[in-house]
């Protein structure tokens, strides 16, 4: 195969200037291009620049046809030709790398990009024989995401053992039937691409996309015809025709940034490490391979492997590096160009991937036997099928000739006999007329008869049905009778029963009588002998009731005596005093219950005297009772007995807690020294914190200025009024940058813990200057974890909670609002009910500066788009729209910062089909301040604003909202008169892609 060194084509674009460039009047252009001697200069500064000689140079005004014809149109003929090729993007974020490559130029398809150019020429140089397939994919944070079909993530990379091939199987495979279902592919892929808003750029690409088309076609029409003549003419010769399997790569990288100028903070600062980590591992590659190095570190990274082939391997390349006009991104531009420059030194060895196409030659081979061997037996198969026709036909003359010769002699016989029978049967004819018209009289009269037959046979019917039912009347009657004589003779027994009873009754009523007669005399005898027994029993009951009486007090004063005895175990803590006297009254108690039993025992004597007085039939029942009295007495003596023996216990443990209690005493006196001691060195140590805490210059900058990049674009648009104000700001830069190494040595040498404990000081002034140091160590992302693990982020907001005062409200918001820049923490201050918090404390204060951090924090929460409906719910985005009644524009900057989050976290979920539905915050009329404020704020503001809005119209199920509200108005206002291109753009795809917006206008 041809083999041939070829090095990487280098072209450079410059981007136009933007609507920042040609505010930023302290910054002039660092770049001269001069285009016909193909050189670029850089300019450090007035006296300063170097020149640097590229393959191409194209100016702001070169267009996308001819930037596409110089860097990309070669490739495309040699992947065509049968070579691999690759056109790559590189250059600092936002300068127009994803313009170059990806622009789709539905409405102006002078604006379309390099991939829609490079398929449109390779469909029109291809065949309907020839197959073309494309895979869509990102290196999104080292893993290999399919755009084609979002589910494929963390796709491999396989490389062939022998060639050393790098492939992506496991990715999504199109074929390509024309090219408007590649522009469809290709708008699917821009959707699932991930991408974010940042200072840099409003859509700034967070992955690297490559497209990878593969071609697989046989060689070019002249060189077919020669082929297929050597097939013919060359059986014998065994000519293998070849085929052509080629590969375009065109990668749109991401681009370089600097985090303090991108703002990138939390999950895009995760990203952005990701990116310029896969750049630096391409840029060691290419310094390697320029420089000759031995080993190149391809495997560093998933992106250098990807373009192992690109960069000294076998492909055709071209590098388009974009870069800014700005002096202001001087570094980033002149690492761009020296990349460039670097790049251009790597030479590949391009090498045709053409291949004996021996599956085409088996199956022609195998078609054309196919057809010979089939061709054959036709022949053959015709020969015998003429055969036999042929003698079939000479034995079918013979017999129809012999045939005929009878036939002739046995016609004219016949002839004579069919004569005579056709006289015959036309007499019988004649005769068989007159016997069909007495049938048909016959057939008449019968008719008649059938037709009373029937009418009698209705007859017969109807009189069946009234026998039966006269039949039944006579069945039930018979049933009747039966069991009316059942009946009777029922009665009949019955009568003879009563007849029977009436006589065993009245005997059974005599003797009834005389045994009455004769228990009544019975019971009078009785009654008279009760009355008597009564009488006497009376006076022993009435001492019987005494007797009870008295020991049911007895009882009661033992209840009493147990409840004291209860009361005295759970007063051992008191004096020895008490515990005296409480026996004393225990004794005296006890010797009246003595008396007591003593009387009881005098009062029993008594009783029985007067029990054996009585009958037999009272005296068993009353030694019972005396029985049960004597049982209750033994149980009162040996209750009292146990009492006196408790007693002697519990003195003897009131002696043992006495001892105890002297002991505890000493171990509790000395318990309060050693805290009064720990007490005074917890002041000293706080009264030495706060002193140094009071050392730092009170000031408020550190923490507000990472909050928002609002303070930052104030700055900017003031210096164009004031020169001195980058003077003042570098200064205040340094003061902060102090301010916050003070901070930090104060919490190396005294330790966070102690910080956050004196958030709970009872000190205001302490209280306040914690909370101060907390927030500037909160706006570095290193202490944020630490603060969040030692409790800070609790204690944070309790005092948002808690705290009426402005000063500490204020401060402990700004702090929740850095640590709000944090995804994770994000989540933990939702959980927490931070949003709640925050929703209450902007309703409870009306000082702007409150206000401006309050709305900072939830501003950052609208950032994520996991807590939408938690914000939503807590009434976040209600106190957000709410703290606009203060009229301040940093406040004012805060809220249209965070609709401008909410909004486009929102539009990038319906885009990725995770949301359906009307905006969140369509409810509490987001879309009427975002209208009536869209031309009364300032330009940055204004900046979200536009945003905001942008992104809700692309929301279909709200375009109802903007045509009812104004929003329609305002959007097309923004896609002609924004200060900014890219939203123009995006205002404009927005009313063309919605049907309803276009009918409203078509209706006006």
């Amino acid at each position: 195969m041809p083999l041939e060194s070829e090095r990487v084509r280098v072209a450079v674009r410059l981007r136009p200037k933007n609507a920042e460039d040609l505010s930023d009047v302290d910054h002039a252009d660092c770049v001269e291009l001069q285009p016909e001697l193909k050189r670029l200069k850089l300019r450090k500064n007035n006296w300063s620049s170097e020149s640097y000689r590229f393959d191409e140079v194209f100016t702001e005004s070169a267009s996308q046809k001819r930037i596409y014809e110089v860097v990309a149109k070669p490739v495309v003929e040699s992947v065509l030709d049968g070579y691999n090729g690759t056109v790559m993007a590189y250059g600092q974020t936002g300068t127009g790398k994803t313009y170059t490559l990806g622009r789709m130029g539905k409405e102006d398809v002078s604006e379309r990009g390099i991939m829609v150019r490079a398929l449109e020429d390779i469909l029109a140089g291809t065949s309907a024989s020839d197959n073309i397939e494309v895979s869509y994919f990102q290196l999104y944070m080292e893993s290999i995401q399919d755009l084609l079909a979002p589910e494929k993530t963390n796709i491999p990379i396989v490389e062939d053992a022998k060639t050393g091939e790098v492939s992506v199987p496991g990715a999504e495979i199109v074929k390509i039937r024309n090219l408007d279902h590649f522009l469809q592919l290709l708008q699917l892929g821009e959707a699932n691409r991930h991408a974010a808003n940042t200072k840099m750029n409003t859509e700034s690409s967070r992955s690297h996309a490559i497209l990878m088309v593969y071609i697989r076609r046989s060689p070019h029409e002249k060189e077919e015809t020669d082929e297929e003549k050597g097939i013919i003419t060359g059986r014998q010769g065994h000519h293998v025709p070849t085929i052509r399997k080629s590969k375009l790569l065109i990668v749109d990288l991401a681009g370089s940034e600097r985090i303090d100028k991108s703002g990138s903070e939390g999950h895009l600062l995760e990203e952005a490490k990701f990116i310029n980590l896969s750049l630096s591992s391409l840029g060691k590659c290419i310094n390697a391979l320029a420089e000759n190095s031995p080993h190149i570190p391809t495997r560093d990274s998933k992106l250098t492997r990807l373009l192992r082939d690109s960069f000294g391997g076998s492909a055709r390349t071209s590098l388009i590096i974009t870069i800014g006009p700005s002096s202001r991104h001087h570094a980033e531009t002149a690492s761009t160009v020296m990349f460039g420059q670097r790049a251009m030194k790597v030479v590949n060895t391009v090498k045709l991937k053409e291949e004996f196409d021996y599956e085409s030659l088996c199956r022609k081979l195998e078609t054309q036997v196919d057809h010979l061997s089939a061709e054959v037996d036709r022949h053959q198969k015709l020969r015998e099928t003429d055969k036999n026709e042929m003698r079939k036909l000479l034995e079918e003359f013979e017999k129809s000739s012999a045939e005929a010769q009878k036939s002739f002699v046995v016609s004219s016989e016949e002839n004579a006999h069919l004569t005579s029978k056709m006289k015959e049967l036309l007499q019988e004819l004649d005769s068989q007329k007159e016997q069909n018209k007495v049938l048909l009289d016959e057939v008449a009269r019968l008719a008649t008869i059938l037709k009373d037959i029937k009418f009698l046979e209705d007859e017969n019917a109807r009189l069946e049905l009234d026998l039966n039912d006269a039949m039944n009347d006579l069945k039930h009657q018979k049933d009747q009778n039966i069991i009316l004589g059942d009946e009777v003779a029922r009665l009949e027994m019955n009568l003879k029963h009563n007849k029977q009873n009436q006589l065993e009754h009245s005997a059974y009523q005599r003797i009834l009588a005389d045994t009455t007669q004769m228990y009544e005399e019975k019971i009078a005898d009785l009654m008279k002998r009760i009355d008597d027994e009564n009488v006497q029993n009376s006076s022993a009951e009435e001492d019987m009731e005494r007797m009870k009486k008295q020991v049911a007090d007895f009882h009661m004063l033992l209840e009493q005596n147990q409840v004291e005895n209860s009361r005295y175990r759970k007063a051992l803590a008191d004096t020895t005093k008490m515990y005296e006297e409480r026996i004393e009254s225990l004794n005296q108690q006890i010797e009246d219950e003595h008396a007591h039993a003593r009387e009881v025992e005098e009062e029993l004597n008594l009783t029985k005297k007067i029990l054996h007085e009585h009958q037999n039939s009272s005296k068993a029942s009353a030694e019972k009772e005396m029985g049960e009295l004597l049982m209750r007495l033994q149980e009162v003596h040996h209750l009292h007995e146990t009492t006196e023996n408790e007693l002697r216990l519990l003195s003897i443990q009131n002696k043992n807690l006495e001892s105890e209690k002297a002991r505890l005493r000493n171990e509790l006196h000395a318990v309060r020294q050693t805290l009064q001691e720990e007490e005074k060195q917890r002041k000293e140590a706080e009264a030495e914190l706060f002193n140094m805490i009071k050392g730092v210059p009170d000031s408020e900058d550190g923490f507000e200025e990472k909050v928002s990049y609002m303070n930052e674009n104030i700055t900017k648009s003031s210096d164009l009024h004031n020169p001195q104000s980058s003077h003042k700001s570098s200064r205040s830069r340094e003061t902060i940058l102090s301010q916050r190494n003070t901070i930090t040595k104060i919490c190396e040498e005294v330790g966070l813990q102690k910080i956050l404990s004196l958030l709970e000081s009872g000190d205001l002034d302490v209280q306040t200057h914690a909370v101060k140091v907390v927030a500037n160590l909160a706006a570095e992302d290193i202490n944020q974890e630490r603060i969040v693990q030692e409790g800070g982020l609790d204690a944070l907001l309790k005092l948002v909670e808690s705290s009426q005062n402005t000063t500490i409200l204020r401060v402990a918001s700004g702090a929740i609002a850095n640590l709000a820049m944090n995804e994770m923490n994000q989540g933990l201050i939702t959980n927490k009910g931070g949003a709640k918090l925050l929703a209450r404390a902007a309703s409870r204060t009306d000082d702007p500066q409150t206000l401006r951090m309050v709305a900072g924090a939830i501003a950052n929460l609208c950032g994520n788009e996991k807590l939408h409906a938690v914000l939503k719910e807590d009434g976040s985005i209600r106190a957000l729209l709410g703290m606009t009644r203060s009229g301040n524009t940093e406040v004012i900057a805060q809220v249209a910062r965070g609709l401008a989050n909410f909004s486009k976290c929102e539009s990038r979920r319906i885009m990725k089909g995770h949301w359906r539905g009307r905006s969140l915050l369509m409810e509490d009329g987001a879309l009427s301040w975002l209208v009536a404020n869209l031309n009364t704020t300032s330009t940055s503001t204004r900046r979200h604003l536009e945003l905001a809005i942008c992104h809700l119209a692309q929301n279909e199920d709200n375009a109802r909202d903007f045509i009812r509200s104004g929003g329609l108005k305002e959007l097309i206002e923004i896609s002609d008169e924004s200060s900014r291109e890219d939203i123009r753009n995006l205002a404009k795809k927005t009313l063309r892609l919605s049907s309803l917006f276009r009918g409203d206008l078509r209706a006006e």
